[in-house]
């Protein structure tokens, strides 16, 4: 048996490298500091646009709307190669890929022509309005109130984890709007302006790096928001929460793959360096058990990948994706403990620079970093819940 592309899905990939080659922003471009995943500089808005005009934004939808009508096996390649060359599509990684494919599946005509092309053409940023002080992986107990009165919705409550609020310009933000409803079924999602009048948001660091300020907690005070900003049907928002969440894991598996790889060459490269005892770590042959094991672990990642993918192109439903969004966060936590324990007290250094996965930073760094990484489209918790019930057929508690 021989595993490869199609000659036409390989012509694809070929014209994409060339395009990359030609058009892609320098290495300092891409890891210059952000403020914030909503804050947008001007040479991330001018790469966007020139993967929007030139298609290979959103590969997969048609041309008016940044792609080229790929095939979801072409699909794949772009986010292959995509990650294999640590690019980013976009600043704004929430408007781009949860987002806009919101809007597209749930908007109206005008919620459409007003913001999903602004939103491609990075001409707007975007936050997510999810998680609350009570409501975080139990998303459907939300307590944020809209109330419809003439034709406004009038908003109160806080959301918390805001990723780039205090720099986006919009928010789609889950609220409740009948109370009296089963807490799935109550549920509404709303285009809310940030800036109006109502709208507070608070930036809060990070301890892991006081310069790049994130998350937010956001409070709605008596906000109006236009009946039209009404996204899907009134108390029809948890089919879109769930959409929402799809969009975010469905590539997420390339990412972890190659986040692991990366973390196994800066492994091959830490074993170079001088241990606690005053030798190579690498000379430790229980050093390199270990990190042979991380780069298993990637290719496990990357087959199992492709066999849910496999399973999606025949129209079979595909319980990988929570495997591996499960086994590939929290593999490159693993690889990550390793490299800062490898180290010991060297690692009290923090100019000694682990992987650049998020951002620049120490193993130590990265690896309490890496604690996020195991939170976005669906914790860990919930993952294991998942396939508990939904693979294994287990009852629930």
């Amino acid at each position: 048996m021989r595993l490869r592309y199609a000659p036409e899905d390989e012509a694809f990939r070929a014209e994409l490298d060339r395009w990359l080659d030609e058009h892609q922003p320098s290495d300092e471009r891409v890891h210059e500091p952000k403020q914030s995943s909503a804050h947008m500089p001007q040479w991330a808005r001018d790469w966007q646009r020139a993967l929007f005009d030139a298609g290979w934004l959103v590969p997969g939808w048609s041309p008016e709307l940044g792609g080229r009508n790929a095939t979801p096996t072409q699909q794949m390649i772009y986010f292959e190669e995509m990650s294999s060359r640590e690019i980013l599509r976009s600043a704004n990684p929430q408007g781009l890929g949860i987002i806009a494919p919101s809007i597209n599946d749930y908007g109206t005509p005008e919620q459409k022509e007003r913001f999903l092309v602004p939103t491609l053409r990075a001409e707007i940023s975007w936050c997510l309005g999810m998680s609350e002080p009570g409501a975080g992986s139990d998303l459907a107990s939300l307590k944020t109130r809209a109330e419809l009165i003439g034709d406004e919705f009038v908003v109160n409550g806080q959301k918390v984890w805001t990723s780039g609020a205090h720099h986006a310009d919009w928010c789609l933000c889950f609220v409740r709007t009948d109370p009296a409803a089963p807490k799935h079924k109550g549920i509404s999602a709303l285009i809310i302006d940030t800036t109006a009048p109502g709208v507070e948001r608070r930036p809060f660091p990070e301890l892991s790096d006081n310069e790049f300020c994130d998350f937010n907690e956001v409070f709605f005070t008596d906000v109006r928001v236009p009946k039209e900003n009404l996204m899907g049907p009134l108390n029809g928002g948890w089919p879109i929460t769930q959409g929402s969440l799809a969009h975010e894991r469905a590539m997420l598996w390339i990412t972890y793959a190659y986040d692991v790889q990366r973390a196994v060459k800066a492994l091959v490269e830490l074993g170079k360096s001088e241990g606690p005892n005053g030798k190579p770590l690498g000379e430790d042959a229980r050093y390199r058990d270990a990190v042979a094991g991380f780069y298993v672990d990637a290719q496990a990642l990357m087959t199992m990948g492709y066999r849910g993918f496999s399973k999606f192109l025949k129209g079979k439903s595909a319980p990988e994706h929570s495997l591996l969004k499960l086994y590939g966060s929290e593999s490159l936590q693993k690889a990550l403990l390793f490299g800062m324990e490898a180290l010991g007290m060297e690692e009290l250094d923090l100019a000694c620079f682990g992987p650049q996965m998020w951002r620049e930073g120490s193993w130590a760094i990265q690896y309490l970093r890496s604690f996020g990484a195991t939170i976005p489209g669906g914790t860990s918790e919930i993952q294991r819940n998942i396939i508990a019930e939904r693979v294994l057929g287990l009852p629930r508690a």
